[in-house]
Parts: structure tokens; C-alpha cells; sequence
């Protein structure tokens, strides 16, 4: 027989605050989050998912909301999700579990995204010393394909995926990462050379119970005031998977997830129209509401026989991801590299992060060649189907990273050529990315080539 229709296990109202879900989601990580419905290995189920922000970002003609979101209250999560057998018995700690991403898509009438950056004071991003200010681009989905009325003269097909998918830690891991995180915290500025690039970011975002968002435990309880104090933020991916932000687990995929608790407690959400490797710019996929039709499996004692620790407990593993048979065809890159030299001319050693940021930098001054702002480009890609590579990591003292570019997503040729770079009316700067700046203490909201 045909199988049924996937099972609606989370549903979501978007005409309703996350707080108002008929299930309630969470936005942090911890072991006695309490699971909000089970599923049997075999069954094919629905997830429906908010925006990573949970409807703070508008479709609207300004960066407004941008610049004043509060980043301590994102990341809604549908789940967890309790895993059992079809004997009953639910994954347990040391399993694998086996997810496969079967279906997913925007929610139907809500098909629209949003890709951003933040403002130096609240967040900033991967280039926040050349992007200081908040700035928005709307993308509209024709099927596969999206394009912005802000970022004219590009369409491209999107590779939806799920940008958290993970596991619940339990207690023993959930200490190992607040203590980690808080070491990096305290001490990161002393010992960490990433501080030179993303010197206005913060180095870990440690438990809070500000905007802290715990599903089915009611809200001011002594366990709520107790878990919201160790319950490990969203932000890193880690262990459990959690925001891994790959771009290639769509349709066909599957994630190996490693099981630290009771019935495994699945989560996920921050769903992505799309995303270039890197994310560059923080809000930088096509942020949307979405669903996810799955299917689990459970490994038993997967753990240990698959995952080799990489630390000093069994816990410190990393998830395996197989990615599906579904993804846009192109055939003509144009590629740019990055050194572990800065743009202030101060060699790194071996920094693959400095050498990703160059090649990023010389991507968007290529590009910008051709008629857009350089904030257009940076919107561009960090949601574009740009591949990012780690080329080299072993000559001294040098990383040499690169960013691949598909020249398809363009409507006119941007490859170096002997006559000059072509001037049209498809070049016209306006319209352009929405920038929130200030004038003063008044927020002021304009397109960005205007204020450049």
C-alpha cells in the first residue's frame, strides 16, 4: 500500500507569537526540556518551524527592525521530539540516531525571506569592521528560485535546509559546554587570534534566562528559574549537531546524531531557502518559516562503534552527515582566493579564517565592479549557493582558503574580459539593500547606496 500522509506533529500558527504555539518551542538546549510528542523509527512526520527570529523581521521597506532585534530571543526550536522503536523502547544514550530529511519547504502563504546584517553594537558579523550598520534585503521564492527587488539582476535556486537539527545534551555534556564557553568568555581576549578579526562580536554566548524560552516548563517555576540558568544557548554548533548551518542537508539527506538522553529529543528550526558556505554575514541565509517531513532510524550503540571521541570523554563527539542527491546544477565558477594576510597587510600564520575572510573581501570589490554596493554583494553572498573551501592548511605560513561563485546566478557576464566592465540600465545602483544608521538618536532607514 501507499504510505499515509506525514504525521502534522508540530504545527504552527503564524498569525500567533512563538509563546502561543499550540506546542510550545524552546529556544535553548538542555536535558529536562520535556518532549512535546513521540514518533516510532519508520514514520514519516511533519515539523513546522517559525523564522529564527519567530516574526520579528518584517516584509517591509526598512532596516529598522534589524537594528533593534533582540538577539538573546531567537532561535525558536519545534521539538524535542522523542524517538522510540516500534517495540516502544526509546533511543537511548550511546545510540545514533538516524534522521533523514524526507521533505521540507517555506509554509505555505508565507513564501518570502530575509537575508541581513547586524549593527556593530548588536551583533555585528563576519566583515562588522567594513558592514558596521544593519541592513535587510527581501527575497520572494518562485518555486526553486528566489530573487530580491533589492538585489536586481540575480535569481539562483535555493538549497532549503534545516539550519539547527540536533540532539539534547545531557547534564555531564551540558557542564562540559558551559565550562568550555565560559573559559573562552573570560579569557578568549588573551588567547584567541580570532579576536583580530571579529574583534566586536562576543566570543561565547553563555546561559541567560533573559528571553529564555523553555518550552512545556511554566515560566517563573523554581525548575524554569534553575534550568534557565544552565541551559546552553543556541548560537554553536557542537556535539549534539544543533547550528550547524550546512547547506547541503536537504532533500535526501541524513544526519547521524549522536544520543545523550532518554528518546534522543530531537529539535530543529532556523530554516534556509538558502545559504552560501560561510554564512558570512551573520543573518546571512534566506532566513523563512518552513517545514521538514523526516524520518528516524535508531543505531543502537551507534555512538561508540561510528563516532571516535575527539576530547577526553566518550561525549566528545561530532555528528556525520550524508548529504542527498538533490541540489542546482552549475557549471561555470568564478573562484576567489584569500591568504592569511589581513586587509591591513599583517601576515597570520596558518589562519583559515583570516585567509576566508580575504577571499570574501576580493569577492565583494570584484563584484561591486559590476554595478551593485558592496553591501549588495556581502547580502549576496552569504545566502547565494557559493561554495567556500579550506584549500590549503599546511604551507607555511600561509592558509589559502577560496570562494567559488556559480556566474549563472548573474543576468550579465561578470568574468574578466579586455573591454571595459558593461554599463546598462541593468546596473543602476537603486534600487538597493534597506540601512539602518543613526542621525544623532533618531533611527534613519534608507537604501544603502544613498548613504554611501
Amino acid at each position: 500500500m501507499a504510505p499515509s500522509t506525514p504525521r502534522l506533529v508540530v504545527p504552527i500558527d503564524l498569525k500567533k507569537k512563538p509563546s502561543e504555539q499550540k506546542l510550545p518551542l524552546h529556544n535553548r538546549w538542555h536535558p529536562c526540556i520535556p518532549s512535546v510528542v513521540d514518533v516510532n523509527t519508520g514514520e514519516i512526520f511533519r515539523v513546522e518551524m517559525v523564522d529564527w527570529t519567530g516574526g520579528a523581521i518584517k516584509d517591509d521597506n526598512s532596516a529598522l527592525d534589524i537594528k533593534l532585534v533582540d538577539l538573546s530571543n531567537v532561535h525558536y526550536l519545534s521539538g524535542p521530539i522523542r524517538v522510540v522503536d516500534n517495540d516502544g523502547l526509546p533511543a537511548m544514550p550511546g545510540d545514533l540516531l538516524a534522521v533523514e530529511i524526507c521533505n521540507l519547504g517555506p509554509l505555505p502563504g508565507d513564501e518570502w525571506g530575509f537575508t541581513a546584517t547586524f549593527d556593530r553594537e548588536n551583533g555585528g558579523g563576519f566583515l562588522t569592521d567594513h558592514f558596521p550598520h544593519a541592513t535587510k534585503a527581501i527575497w520572494y521564492f518562485e518555486g526553486i528560485y528566489a530573487y530580491s527587488p533589492q538585489i536586481p539582476g540575480v535569481r539562483f535556486p535555493g538549497i532549503t535546509h534545516p539550519g539547527i537539527i540536533g540532539t539534547a545534551p545531557s547534564m555531564e555534556l551540558l557542564n562540559i559546554w558551559n565550562e568550555r564557553e565560559r573559559d573562552v568568555a573570560e579569557n578568549g581576549l588573551q588567547s584567541l587570534k580570532l579576536c583580530e578579526v571579529l574583534h566586536s562580536r562576543p566570543l561565547a554566548n553563555l546561559p541567560t534566562p533573559r528571553n529564555c524560552h523553555l518550552g512545556k516548563i511554566e515560566k517563573g517555576s523554581n525548575e524554569w528559574e534553575k534550568i534557565a540558568r544552565e541551559a546552553a544557548r543556541t548560537i554553536p554548533g557542537r556535539e549534539n549537531g544543533g547550528n550547524c548551518d550546512i547547506k547541503n542537508l536537504s532533500r535526501g539527506s541524513k544526519v547521524y546524531l549522536p544520543v545523550f538522553v532518554e528518546g534522543a529529543n530531537l529539535s530543529t528550526g532556523d530554516m534556509h531557502f538558502s545559504q552560501g558556505d560561510g554564512e558570512v554575514s551573520l543573518c546571512g541565509a534566506i532566513e523563512m518559516s518552513g517545514f521538514l517531513e523526516l524520518k528516524c532510524d535508531i543505531i543502537r550503540g551507534g555512538m561508540k562503534e561510528y563516532l571516535t571521541p575527539m576530547g577526553p570523554t566518550p561525549l566528545h563527539v561530532n555528528p556525520i552527515f550524508e548529504i542527498g542527491p538533490v541540489e542546482p546544477r552549475f557549471s561555470e565558477w568564478l573562484v576567489f582566493e584569500g591568504i592569511s594576510v589581513d586587509e591591513y597587510g599583517k601576515q597570520h600564520y596558518l589562519d583559515a579564517s583570516v585567509a576566508y575572510k580575504r577571499a570574501v573581501l576580493n569577492a565583494i570589490d570584484y563584484i561591486s565592479k559590476f554595478g551593485y554596493s558592496k553591501e549588495q554583494v556581502y547580502l549576496l553572498l552569504s545566502c547565494c549557493p557559493c561554495e567556500g573551501r579550506i584549500s590549503g592548511i599546511v604551507d607555511a605560513p600561509n592558509a589559502c582558503a577560496t570562494l567559488a561563485i556559480p556566474t549563472a546566478i548573474f543576468d550579465q557576464d561578470i568574468r574578466p574580459k579586455n573591454n571595459k566592465v558593461p554599463v546598462g540600465p541593468r546596473l543602476v545602483r537603486k534600487p538597493d539593500v534597506f540601512k539602518c544608521t543613526y542621525d544623532g538618536n533618531l533611527p534613519i532607514t534608507k537604501n544603502a547606496s544613498a548613504s554611501s
